[in-house]
């Protein structure tokens, strides 16, 4: 026996249904497009044809039905005329939005595609509209139409009767022939901004009487990528997959996401070279039910963005990314240029042998050992550094040490190691060379260097050093130059830190800013003001004291292959 469906199962709609926009000041993002045909109607300059294009689910049927009511709404009252605002009320704005308006014809070009379709609308249009002030023909998908379709409309969308509107709306504008846009008027529907949208979705969310977290959010609205239809669907599923309030764990399961945190931990451990624990970490993931091909495409949206914020630092400022990702962020904007280009190629390469391949769990493993494997090979720059220090001279070798009496053979073998380390300078250069982060950001933050010399470094410690950075310091120092430094911790004394005189540094530049003129007048003018970034001609030396004018009087006259993505060059 078949149970009956009572109202309340029936009437559900979905929010992208339920919330789909009615008038122009409901459409979310679009304001160019909405500012431009509220002038038109105004102006009475309503043109014959318009096409829309934009991504999926930026309103492009639905800006095409809101013009249909505001051709043919007639007001509460049954006397008004186009408008831009419809009423919703009057018999013409109810039909279309029930879709059963005889005068206004909606086609899905995908599925009627060829010449004869054409014809219909071509044999109608000399019929005026039955009930409405114009008849209006909305072609969904019309870069579907076939050629010869194409063709058949062009002499009718060039010169339509005055009662008959054409709208089209497309996601592949660059299919639509050029001969059929120079007939319409075309609005580039936009990506809601990350801003717009967070809004919109919080109060439907409210609406709806759901509770969810702001990193929750975040995640629906990047996995959106811009399409508000697309925003709704995800969060009408988040808000039926968790009871209470959901949250941002619950998200990520719910689209097989990882956590971006220990995304953020795998591309740290594949640009360390250290295989084992990016290996690991990818286990995890996949254990936790992260998709392989999920992990990767998160990989090559990190690697993007800190290759962005490298370039643009203002970008690492994008309210669905969480505080704490934007703090390492700007620490991996640090690697080079020529590190992140590298590995983006090799992302993309992994994504496509790993859709193809049997097990995708094998693949994207095989591709982080690549990853982490080229992570530890060296730069050009270092290759031809070796090469001539391999071919050159044995005399000209630097001398360390004792005579003809002392241990020849341990000076031939320690010497090289610590010679090309004269200052501190050169220490820091190690550890950005060897992509430690985490090393130069405490050396930075914690080193009052007292005494130096290639081989041994006495400092003054600053707050909060916590007790195994010493050991660490050394050990790392250590491996990379195959000699044992000393490095020893007095209780005063010492420069300033780097991170003290960058500081210093930045707050001089912007004093001498607010005290130029100009500033100032702009600082007056604009209440709120405040600097927030200084790009002076002159570049900071971590190892020296002051500013470091770049002489070019000073430059060594000896060519070096020079990476036009390095930091330095």
């Amino acid at each position: 026996m078949l149970r009956t469906m009572t109202d309340t199962e029936t009437s559900y709609q979905v929010l992208a249904r339920k919330y789909r926009p009615d008038t122009f000041r409901d459409l979310v993002g679009q304001d160019a497009m909405v500012r431009t045909l509220k002038n038109a109607f105004e102006a009475d300059r309503i043109a014959h044809a318009f096409i829309m294009t934009g991504i999926r689910g930026t309103g492009k049927t639905t800006t095409a039905r809101i013009i249909a009511k505001g051709l043919n709404c007639v007001g509460a009252d049954g006397k008004g005329g186009p408008t831009i605002e419809p009423c919703g009320q009057c018999e013409p704005c109810v039909a279309i939005a029930e879709g059963r308006h005889v005068d206004v014809l909606e086609m899905d070009a995908a599925s009627r595609t060829g010449v004869a379709d054409i014809r219909e609308i071509i044999d109608s249009v000399q019929y005026r509209a039955a009930s409405a002030r114009y008849k209006v023909y909305i072609i969904d998908e019309v870069h579907m139409l076939s050629t010869n379709a194409f063709n058949a409309l062009l002499k009718t969308l060039e010169e339509p009767p005055e009662h008959v509107k054409f709208i089209f709306a497309t996601t592949e504008i660059r299919k639509v022939p050029v001969t059929v846009l120079s007939r319409c008027q075309r609005f580039d529907l936009r990506r809601i901004e990350p801003e717009v949208m967070e809004k919109f979705l919080r109060g439907i969310a409210d609406k709806e009487g759901a509770k969810i977290a702001a990193d929750a959010l975040a995640l629906i609205i990047r996995a959106s990528e811009g399409s508000a239809r697309d925003a709704l669907s995800l969060l009408d599923q988040a808000i039926a997959h968790s009871a209470g309030e959901t949250t941002a764990e619950q998200v990520r399961a719910m689209l097989g996401l990882a956590d971006r945190g220990r995304v953020l931990d795998l591309f740290d451990h594949i640009m360390k070279g250290e295989a084992a624990e990016a290996l690991a970490e990818l286990s995890s993931q996949y254990a936790q039910g992260a998709d392989p091909m999920a992990v990767l495409r998160d990989l090559a949206e990190v690697t993007h963005w800190i290759s962005v914020v490298k370039i643009s630092p203002d970008a690492v400022d994008d309210p669905t990314i969480s505080p704490d990702e934007r703090d390492r962020g700007r620490i991996m904007a640090e690697l080079p240029m020529r590190a992140l280009t590298r590995l983006w190629q090799m992302l993309l390469k992994s994504l496509e042998e790993t859709a193809i391949a049997p097990n995708t769990m094998m693949a994207a493993e095989m591709a982080i050992i690549r990853m982490t494997h080229i992570a530890e090979l060296p730069s050009p720059e270092d290759l031809v550094r070796k090469l001539k220090d391999a071919t050159r001279p044995a005399s000209a070798a630097p001398s360390v040490g004792g005579g003809a009496g002392g241990p020849a053979g341990a000076t031939a073998t320690a010497a090289p190691s610590l010679a090309q380390y004269t200052s501190f300078k050169d220490v820091l250069d190690l550890i950005r060379q060897r992509r430690d982060l985490h090393l130069l950001i405490e050396v930075e933050k914690h080193v009052r260097l007292v005494n130096y010399a290639p081989g041994r470094i006495e400092f003054a410690p600053a707050a909060d050093m916590t007790p195994e950075f010493v050991s660490r310091f050394a050990a790392r120092l250590q491996n990379w130059t195959g000699a044992r430094w000393g490095i020893s911790v007095v209780s005063e004394g010492g420069a300033s830190t780097i991170e003290e005189r960058r500081d210093a540094h930045n707050a001089g530049l912007q004093e001498q800013a607010l005290a130029h003129p100009l500033v100032a007048a702009v600082m007056s003018a604009f209440s709120g003001a405040e600097i927030r970034n200084i790009k002076a001609d002159n570049v900071f030396d971590h190892a020296n004291e002051g500013i470091v004018p770049i002489d070019a009087d000073e430059l060594d006259d000896e060519w070096e292959p020079v990476d036009p993505f390095e930091e330095n060059a």
